[in-house]
Order: structure tokens, then C-alpha cells, then sequence
């Protein structure tokens, strides 16, 4: 992170431009909304800042000051408690200066258009005050980031102030009543997740108001949290669903799994607490049992409680006894399904697990070793027009392939193994049953990987879409 975003107070606050033209009057109208005192320092001014500075002397207001000058070290000095300067002039030679000689002041400086040259940037805002958005690039991509304001801009409410303020009116009451920051919390989310925010949305704020007076009013204290299992795909943070993303950012703890990738981690709600549970072959630091037992106990404080597994939780996640600890001690839970990693690793490396001409079924099977084994029956997998998908089994691919061979699979079926598909990591290693364990060896490939056997395969080179690192035979 090359910037730290913060909201600055700027009310009374002296600002000092340099600039009198189109370039400074765009920072001095968004400072202006912020209410800071702007003084203005140019050899000439542009007719909309002098019209701005009239009617700011009609209405008897201070907040904007000109001064006709050329640019000196002096102005910074002369000017009492400046908390930002802000050079926007055509030149760059200048602007530089001006913006040493606040640094040397110890003085927030920024350079319209030169981040290099800042100590602070201005980042493209959403306002639905009192909720603001910032985004900056950091001057890296400013098309990008109007591109992201835009479907920011879409994407809330314009009644989104209002009921941020009808919020703000009621924050002490709530206060008072919920003690407990956990009862709060849930609270709140009920509110904007119900009738009295689409209620604000539509302007209807006596009535907004009036239903969260009652819901205050009627609201015993929360005694129980609930348990959200949220599948977070295979790698890839925008193949989250929007109701995973929702609840991550309303957990106040997290439990996520070894197969859950940093990006989509990166999408929990920051101040919640995280907690590791990942398990691999052989070494289980964390036991099912144990990680039930959290689940219930974080919920009975509570607390929002995600349980993150990567893919999808009822697909060799072992979901399903997690929620049946959930249900025997009467916590309330929620399912949310993910894309799992045979879907997902498997379109990322145009392999489809269908197909009209090559394959008209697929089977998911968990391909770990057990004590060095692997119990399958394998004469039922070795059927024609059948796509084989192997979960976990990077340790026993030789297996697999001998396996498959031995009770009837031709040694030249094609076979692929895909490692931390769908994320910029991706590696797909392609050949056949023969030859795939050697490949794979040979690059030390690392979990987490999938296994395809079947003549799908061979349509990878084809329709690889996705900017991935391949290696064959």
C-alpha cells in the first residue's frame, strides 16, 4: 500500500493554493465542501473563482481570500496554522518548489496531477454524506478509477445519506440500550438490511424513523450469534457470490481453511478476528471436532461467526458436519454455496468437464491417500465418455494413473494437473496417464491442484483463455 487513506477534518482549517486558473479551481471547490479557509495565491484569476470569491463576500463569508502575487517562500510563513498546500499552476517547475518548500515545512502538500511530487493525493469520491467512498490509484490508472466511481455511483442509493444520518440521530439510544458491541452490531445490520432502510431509500423518512423507534423500542437483547459457512471458490476473489461478500464483511470472527487464497481473505471485514484451521495431509493442527466446538462457542457469545472454506463447503468440505453440530445445539446457520474447485480450476484452464463429443458425465472424487492407500472402487471410474475429476491428489497421482491404467484406462488417455487455479498463480501441467506424474515432478508442483482425466483434456489448447503458465509432454 504506497498510501495510507484517511478522511481529513477540514473545517476552519487554513488551505493555501498556488494557482488561479481551470487546474486549481477543480481542488478549491472540493475543499470548499469540506469548509476549510482557501487562500488563493496567482498573478491572475480565472472568472470563476472571482465569481466564487464575490459571492462569498455577499453572503459575508471568509472562506475564500485571493491574493494577487506572484508565488514566494513568504506566503507560507505569513499565512498562520496551514495545514495543506496545494500547488495547481501549468508550471511544473514551480509546483515542484512550492511543494519542497511545504515539505520543509512540515506542511501536507500536493501537486495537482504529479503524485510524486505529494505528500497527500486526492482520491476520486463518492459522496453520500455522511458515507463517503475514496478511491485512488495512486495516479497509476485515473481512468480506472472514474470507471470504478461510476459503478460505485450505481450501485448506492442516493437515499443512502439520509439514512446514514437517521443512523447517526439514533446512535446514542442504541448506545444505551445494547451494551454489548456484538448486540449493537447485530442490530444495525438488521436495520439496514430490512424495511426501515428501504423506507430511507425511498425518502420516506418520518415513516423510516417511525419504524426504527418501534424496532428499538420492541428489540430484546441478542443472546445468540449465528454461523454463516461460506464457500470462497477456488482462488479467485470475483467469483465470490455477493451474499459471501455481504457476510464476510459482517463476521465478527472468521474460521477460514487452508485452500482459502489471500485475495479472498483480504475481503473480510478488517477488524474482524481471523482465525486459522487449516488442516493437510498428515497434519492436523486444528480437529474437526475442535473447529465444531469454536463454531458453537463463538456463536453462543454473540458473535457473527463465517466458517471460509475454499470452493464449496458441502463439496469435500465437510460442511455437512459442521452444520449438524450447528443444529444439535440450536444455533442458528446459513449455507452459502461456492464454485468448486473441479468448475472453477477447470474453466480458468479451458478444460470442459462436459462435452458433446468427448464426455457426457463427470465424477468428484477425493483422490488423498489413506496410509498410503487409495480405497476406489476403480473399475466403476474406468467407463468411456466419462470425465474423471481428482480432488487432493497431488501426493497420489502415481496411484491415480496406475491405478486407472491397470483396470483398463489407455496409458495415452489425456490427463492434466492444474495448480492454484483461477488465481495470477495459475499453472497447468498437460499430458496423459503416462507421462502427467513425470511433468508434474519434474516442476515440483504444490498444492492446492486438481487432477482431470478424460479426452476433454485435449481440448485445452484450443480453448485456454486465462493467462496461465503450461507445461506438456
Amino acid at each position: 500500500m504506497d498510501y495510507l487513506p484517511l478522511f481529513h477534518n477540514l473545517k476552519g482549517r487554513n488551505i493555501l493554493v498556488i494557482g488561479g486558473g481551470e487546474i486549481a479551481l477543480r481542488k478549491v471547490r472540493l475543499v470548499q465542501e469540506a469548509s476549510a479557509i482557501i487562500t488563493i495565491v496567482a498573478k491572475d484569476f480565472c472568472p470563476d473563482l472571482l465569481e466564487m470569491d464575490a459571492r462569498d463576500k455577499e453572503h459575508g463569508c471568509n472562506g475564500l481570500i485571493l491574493i494577487t502575487a506572484s508565488y514566494e517562500h513568504q506566503h507560507m510563513l505569513d499565512l498562520p496554522n496551514i495545514v495543506m498546500v496545494i500547488a495547481a499552476t501549468n508550471d511544473r517547475d514551480l509546483n515542484r518548489l512550492v511543494s519542497e518548500h511545504a515539505q520543509s515545512a512540515n506542511i501536507l502538500s500536493n501537486v495537482v496531477d504529479d503524485p510524486k511530487f505529494s505528500t497527500v493525493i486526492f482520491p476520486s469520491i463518492v459522496d453520500r454524506s455522511p458515507i463517503q467512498i475514496a478511491i485512488s490509484s495512486g495516479g497509476d490508472a485515473p481512468v480506472l478509477v472514474r470507471l470504478l466511481r461510476t459503478r460505485f455511483e450505481a450501485l448506492l442509493p442516493a437515499g443512502m445519506s439520509k439514512l446514514g444520518s437517521l443512523a447517526g440521530s439514533f446512535r446514542e439510544r442504541v448506545k444505551a440500550k445494547f451494551s454489548n458491541g456484538a448486540d449493537r452490531k447485530a442490530f444495525w445490520e438488521e436495520v439496514f438490511y430490512g424495511p426501515i432502510a428501504e423506507q430511507a431509500y425511498a425518502n420516506n423518512l418520518d415513516e423510516a424513523e417511525r419504524l426504527l423507534a418501534h424496532k428499538l423500542e420492541s428489540t430484546d437483547e441478542f443472546k445468540t450469534g449465528e454461523v454463516y459457512l461460506v464457500g470462497g471458490g477456488p482462488g479467485d476473489p470475483d467469483l465470490l457470490t455477493f451474499k459471501a461478500l455481504r457476510l464476510m464483511q459482517q463476521a465478527d470472527i472468521v474460521l477460514y481453511d487452508r485452500l482459502v487464497s489471500p485475495e479472498v481473505l483480504n475481503l473480510v471485514r478488517r477488524d474482524a478476528t481471523r482465525i486459522y484451521v487449516g488442516k493437510t495431509a498428515g497434519d492436523h493442527p486444528v480437529t474437526q471436532d475442535n473447529i465444531n466446538q469454536k463454531l458453537v462457542d463463538y456463536a453462543l457469545e454473540g458473535n457473527r461467526v463465517v466458517r471460509l472454506k475454499g470452493g464449496d463447503p458441502f463439496i469435500f468440505g465437510r460442511g455437512g458436519e459442521e452444520i449438524e453440530t450447528l443444529a444439535e445445539h440450536g444455533i442458528p446457520f446459513q449455507v452459502v454455496p461456492g464454485i468448486t474447485a473441479a468448475s472453477g480450476c477447470a474453466s480458468y484452464a479451458g478444460i470442459p468437464l462436459t462435452h458433446r463429443d468427448h464426455a457426457q458425465s463427470v465424477r468428484f472424487i477425493a483422490g488423498h491417500l489413506r496410509s498410503g492407500k487409495m480405497d476406489l472402487n476403480w473399475p466403476e471410474l474406468v467407463q468411456p465418455n466419462q470425465t474423471l475429476v481428482f480432488y487432493m491428489g497431488l501426493n497420489g497421482m502415481e496411484t491415480i494413473c496406475e491405478q486407472l491404467k491397470q483396470h483398463g484406462l489407455d496409458a495415452q488417455t489425456p490427463a492434466a494437473l492444474i495448480e492454484k487455479g483461477t488465481t495470477d498463480r495459475q499453472q497447468v501441467f498437460i499430458g496423459d496417464l503416462n507421462s502427467l506424474p513425470e511433468i508434474v515432478r519434474s516442476a515440483g508442483a504444490k498444492a492446492p491442484t486438481l487432477i482431470i482425466v478424460g479426452h476433454v483434456v485435449s481440448l485445452h489448447d484450443k480453448l485456454a483463455w486465462f493467462n496461465v503458465t503450461e507445461t506438456t509432454q
